[in-house]
């Protein structure tokens, strides 16, 4: 189950008019990342979680066209929180052993691993525990969970994976935090209904997780990429252009008389001439030319022309510097 509902408010205005799950990051879209990681398992099918209206079309319309896996959708009609989300694909998930996994997140695991054998949440140390959901663990099993907790005791950040053999229990959990109203931040929370299984007796584990990326701001976008493409970028050669690796260029992008990299990832139907575009992302059908850019994120269908500067641009929107 991957929900892919929100709003993506944080990568605005990016996100105006795209899902934040069709970003481009390193190469394709950051919901193919997901897919393609996920897919290792060899789950018997996939239930996207989506919103309602435009974007929620175009999730289901990107997903329907991976004909080598099953994919499933059901939608969220109201941003009432994960956990809510979680719930609407009741129906859809039964009683099968089913794995969450969040959709503004790219976490490189083993995931035939992760779901080879009992119920586990995926964590990481971090800096800064007060931004996540935190798990405190003893004797190799977790015994507490916090969401976003203000003075955090325990530093086991959850990273957005969740293996669950016991689905019943989980949705049993969410519809009694439902019933009693319970919200922690005014949203139904999934941090909430673990920490019930585990009152009532499940067990869950830490899974540690080494690499895990975060595509919820624009910075954190940007070293995404930057991470991803160092790890799997090809080389990458094109008439005309001086590609600077790692880059990932779609082959449909219309790229000439520029330098491209490092870092940098050009869409699908982007157009660049006269550029200089590095640390970058440029997203499908973007226009880039007579312009050097730097640690900047250019939106589908965006126009951008004029000097060295350093941008967040949002979809179809126009961008000229004299």
């Amino acid at each position: 189950m991957i929900p892919v509902a929100g709003s993506g408010t944080r990568l605005r205005p990016l996100t105006d008019r795209t899902p934040k799950p069709l970003l481009e990051v390193a190469g394709k879209p950051i919901l193919a990342h997901i897919l393609d990681q996920v897919a290792e398992a060899k789950p018997e099918r996939f239930v996207l979680v989506v919103g309602p209206g435009p974007q929620g079309k175009r999730i289901h319309e990107y997903a329907s066209r991976r004909g080598d896996l099953k994919i499933e959708h059901v939608v969220q009609s109201e941003p009432l929180g994960l956990g809510h989300a979680v719930a609407q694909a009741k129906d859809l998930v039964g009683s099968a052993p089913v794995l969450i996994v969040l959709g503004d997140t790219i976490a490189l695991a083993p995931y035939a691993e992760l779901t080879a054998g009992g119920s586990s949440l995926g964590v990481r140390e971090v800096d800064d525990p007060r931004r996540f959901g935190v798990a405190i663990v003893r004797n190799g099993r977790i015994t507490e969970l916090v969401e976003k907790p203000e003075h955090p005791v325990s530093n086991l950040a959850l990273v957005g994976l969740y293996f669950l053999t016991n689905a019943p229990l989980l949705f049993q959990s969410l519809a009694s935090l439902e019933a009693e109203g319970k919200r922690t931040r005014g949203e139904l929370q999934l941090t909430d209904a673990l920490q019930r299984m585990i009152e009532k007796g499940e067990e869950l584990r830490p899974f540690p997780v080494q690499a895990w990326y975060d595509c919820g701001k624009t910075d954190t976008l940007l070293e995404t990429n930057r991470a991803l493409l160092d790890l799997y970028a090809g080389p990458v050669s094109r008439p005309g252009v001086v590609c600077l690796p790692p880059v990932a260029l779609d082959p449909s992008a219309d790229v000439l008389h520029s330098v491209i990299g490092p870092h940098t990832s050009i869409g699908p139907g982007a157009r660049v001439r006269r550029a200089v575009v590095r640390n970058s992302i440029i997203n499908q059908g973007a226009t880039v030319e007579d312009v050097l850019l730097d640690q900047s994120v250019v939106g589908e269908r965006a126009v951008v022309h004029g000097a060295y500067q350093r941008l967040t641009v949002g979809d179809s929107s126009e961008v000229e510097s004299t």
